[in-house]
């Protein structure tokens, strides 16, 4: 039974019923009739686009990039205590943000 269990003879034996499962789905399966409609591409039953939605990544490095600044920019106001908002330096690096963000927006 242990021999059984060890991982080269599970795999042949994981093998074999996948080679007779194969097998048996072929059978049941019939033949088979060449045509174009079958090498065509399947989407729902409409015709695949004709050109690109969006060329490129420029779009989605615009957006993750956005998200990137915010979500990093928030990380560091969170973790910068009670001194640093009276001290004026959260306010000084709102600002920052704001304007990093109006940037990467407008392109």
């Amino acid at each position: 039974m242990e021999l059984l269990l060890t991982p080269p003879v599970a795999f042949l034996i994981f093998m074999a019923l996948v080679g007779l499962l194969y097998g048996a789905g072929r059978l049941l399966a019939g033949p088979t009739t060449e045509s174009a409609l079958k090498r065509s591409t399947y989407s729902s039953g409409e015709a695949p686009p004709e050109e690109m939605a969006v060329p490129g990544y420029r779009p989605f490095f615009v957006v993750a990039l956005f998200f990137a600044i915010l979500h990093l920019g928030v990380l560091v106001l969170a973790t910068g205590g009670l001194t640093a908002v009276t001290s004026g330096g959260t306010v000084v690096f709102l600002v920052g943000l704001m304007l990093a963000l109006l940037a990467l927006v407008l392109g």
